[in-house]
């Protein structure tokens, strides 16, 4: 049952099962035995290598789509599937993941293929985040095994079967903390016809964030909304004709600006590298994710500029990266107004990225994993005892 198979990160082994019930097994054995154990899908987004684990578990055999309905707009995916296939299969029917996750081996030097199930473990969200939500809200179900070895399914293949307690939410974001992902049900939308992203030049980074504001006001429909040194993004999508419209009415909108359009091919190429936050890729320094309201963005940015290192502006000022050699406490306490994680620690990834939860917060993670890992063998640590 044990299958070991190769290295991961360190000297322990690794385990890769290939159905529910072998993970199961696995997972029951580790459970009554107290054995601490890494989670891991594609291995492309934690460094595991620091967790006080005894094994590696990875999901990178359960690889597979399992059904894709085109017309329904639904895909189910065993959790181990490379998110490559997926979105090969989704683009030869001329369909997408609309909250297009990001790619974080540019940034973070890993070498391993990111897995749909890792997406969804990380609710791994990009630029379009801010129009169509977070990877969380376009889940419609999950089966996993959790830390006792207890086989869980939840949800359905469409939003109208999400009934009772929707564990798919909890275990998106939880970082294999509260069991082991085998399959996700996820909602699929068409991809755009036309893409058009709007350039304003020489702009404050208070001036960007008025004119997200104010973008994001209107009936437009902007799906991406990004700022760094001096420049701002704004981008619409949609068939030709909408397209067209909703950057000619913004541009009316904002004809104080100086302002240039970017098209099609052009214009994705340049949210691709927007997505994997490319601006930092080259850099060895510690790299900060920061969520904040859109509205205290620009205050947070100086604070941290500051400190040295510099800044990119994503979700028209909800999210920040920030990228510096400042120490841990002086970005944490810059950013106390929001939730800083620590994404890359110098040339590799974080072992110790997540801020430390308080107060109501703190005892309701605590019970959560009591009930779904009460023996805290699944990458303990990772978010907190």
């Amino acid at each position: 049952m044990m299958n070991p198979n190769s290295k991961i990160n360190g000297p322990t082994e690794v385990f890769s099962p290939n159905d529910d019930a072998e993970l199961s097994a696995f997972l029951a054995d580790s459970y009554a035995r107290g054995i601490p154990l890494r989670i891991a899908g594609g291995g492309t987004r934690l460094d595991l290598g620091a967790l006080n684990a005894q094994q590696t578990l990875t999901s990178r055999a359960l690889t597979g789509i399992v059904t894709y309905e085109p017309g329904a707009l639904t895909l189910i995916a065993r959790a181990g599937t490379p998110l490559e296939e997926v979105e090969q299969t989704l683009a030869e029917e001329g369909q997408a993941l609309a909250f297009e996750p990001m790619d974080h081996r540019g940034l973070l030097g890993s070498s391993g293929v990111p897995t749909i199930g890792g997406v969804v473990a990380a609710n791994v969200s990009g630029p379009r985040r801010l129009q169509a939500g977070a990877c969380r809200d376009h889940l419609l179900g999950v089966r996993f095994v959790d830390g006792s070895g207890r086989k869980i399914k939840n949800g359905g293949r469409v939003m109208k079967n999400v009934t009772g307690l929707d564990l798919s939410k909890l275990m998106c974001g939880s970082f294999g903390t509260l069991g082991v992902l085998t399959e996700v049900a996820l909602k699929t939308l068409p991809r755009a016809e036309r893409q058009l992203t709007l350039v304003f030049s020489k702009v404050s980074l208070q001036e960007a964030c008025t004119i997200f504001a104010s973008a994001l006001a209107t009936p437009y429909e902007v799906s991406g909304a990004v700022y760094h040194q001096e420049s701002a993004w704004l981008r619409v999508e949609g068939f030709a004709q909408q397209a067209a419209y909703r950057a000619d009415r913004l541009k009316a909108l904002f004809r104080e600006n100086q302002i240039d359009v970017i098209a099609d091919e052009e214009s994705r190429a340049l949210w691709r590298d927007f997505k994997n936050v490319e601006v930092f890729a080259q850099s060895s320094e510690p790299l900060w994710r920061i969520l904040i309201k859109p509205s205290e963005a620009p205050a947070l940015a100086r604070s941290l500029q500051l400190l040295g290192g510099d800044v990119f502006i994503d979700w028209g000022g909800g999210l920040v990266w920030y990228c510096g050699s400042a120490q841990s406490a002086e970005v944490r306490s810059a950013a106390s107004a929001g939730r800083a994680v620590l994404i890359r620690q110098g040339a590799r990834p974080a072992s110790d990225r997540f801020p430390e939860d308080a107060g109501a917060i703190s005892r309701l993670s605590a019970a959560l994993r009591k009930t779904f890992d009460p023996a805290g063998i699944l990458n303990p640590k990772l978010m907190g005892d």
